[in-house]
């Protein structure tokens, strides 16, 4: 099979690989579209300690069995399926809890195992979900994303009644955090971003209202938006010290900031500001299996779509997508990758 592999920082090869050879409780998938994720754009700079090159990345993806171990049951070559990549032990203190994804000993396909970004992977068979035939490859490969946003957005709008929300970024992540927050209830949602390109995107998907923080003055565009209703929910998935300091000051007294971007680490924030207004602070990392399962239904019954906001390239010119998203250069939402292209 060939594959993308990233061999060291800031390169991509598109190589020869020796085709997998699924265990006796593995499934082998034929990869039908892989999405790139924000976290492997850090593993791609170098940012991430967890990737260690040469790796096959790819976390988010859908396919197709085309074989299977001699102790693998309940599924059946050409079934088309997702694959939830958080493996966990189930018998840590965490799991144990139910916090599977914070298990002590988890791995995750694309980081500590090779993943899709090649056009064949082979998973453990208690990872994969079957998915309908009707459903696009490219709408199912979302399911993972969708996931962690669902969570997110959940966690975070916990205890509020019809909150007003407010999303830094639109990227993917930050997208469908806006239509997990609209699906739950939200009430008014605004999106933050300084590239007016997705802006615009953002505003054609009718997601909620837009501010460009390049351009304009955030605390007082959102005054303008929520008036004296405020700002009951800010949900980060950028992950800067300008983002977060920003969210602080923009809550209501009582509101929840919740953290799923991981641009930087240390951050410095108005610790006393927190304490009077009695701000909660979250952080949301992947997803249970309840998660994963409802993102899947959302994506099956359209009431999430990749339709607006997707592009779709060859997986073998992956390398120049990961060089033009570092560079800013991509407008779109998400970059999925196709290997039949």
């Amino acid at each position: 099979m060939n594959a993308l592999v990233w061999v060291a920082n800031e390169t991509m090869q598109w190589e020869p690989r020796p085709d997998p050879v699924p265990l006796p409780s593995e499934v082998l998938i034929q990869v039908k579209a892989v999405g790139i994720c924000g976290s492997e754009i850090e593993g791609y700079l170098g940012h991430n300690s967890l990737r260690i090159p040469p790796l096959v990345m790819g976390h988010e993806f859908c396919g197709e069995i085309v074989g299977m171990g001699s102790e693998v049951s309940g599924l059946r070559a050409g079934q088309k399926v997702v694959v939830n990549p958080l493996l966990f032990c189930g018998q840590c203190r965490s799991c144990m809890k139910g916090l599977t994804q914070l298990c002590e000993k988890r791995n995750i396909i694309g980081i500590h195992r090779s993943g899709a970004f090649g056009e064949l992977v082979s998973v453990p068979a208690q990872a994969v979900v079957p998915v309908p035939d009707s459903i696009s490859p490219f709408r199912a490969a979302l399911s993972e994303p969708l996931a962690c946003s669902l969570r997110a957005t959940k966690r975070a709008m916990a205890g509020h009644s019809l909150p007003n929300v407010l999303v830094f970024g639109a990227g993917g992540i930050g997208l469908l955090c806006a239509m997990s927050a609209r699906i739950l209830g939200a009430s008014k949602i605004a999106i933050v971003d300084r590239n007016p390109d997705r802006l615009a995107m953002t505003k054609r998907l009718a997601l909620g209202e837009v501010i460009n923080s390049a351009a304009e003055d955030i605390r007082s565009k959102a005054l303008e938006l929520f008036g004296g209703e405020g700002v009951d929910v800010v949900i980060d998935a950028a992950g800067f010290q300008d983002t977060r300091d920003t969210a602080v000051r923009l809550l209501n007294s009582g509101g929840t900031l919740m953290n799923i971007g991981l641009g930087i680490d240390d951050t410095s924030l108005p610790m006393n500001h927190l304490t009077r207004q009695e701000i909660t602070i979250l952080g949301s990392f992947c997803y249970t299996r309840e998660d994963f399962s409802d993102a899947v239904a959302l994506l099956v019954s359209g009431r999430v779509t990749e339709e607006g906001w997707t592009e779709i390239r060859p997986l073998s010119e992956g390398g120049n997508a990961f060089a033009e998203l570092v560079s800013g250069r991509v407008h779109h939402g998400k970059i999925i990758l196709d290997p039949a292209l």
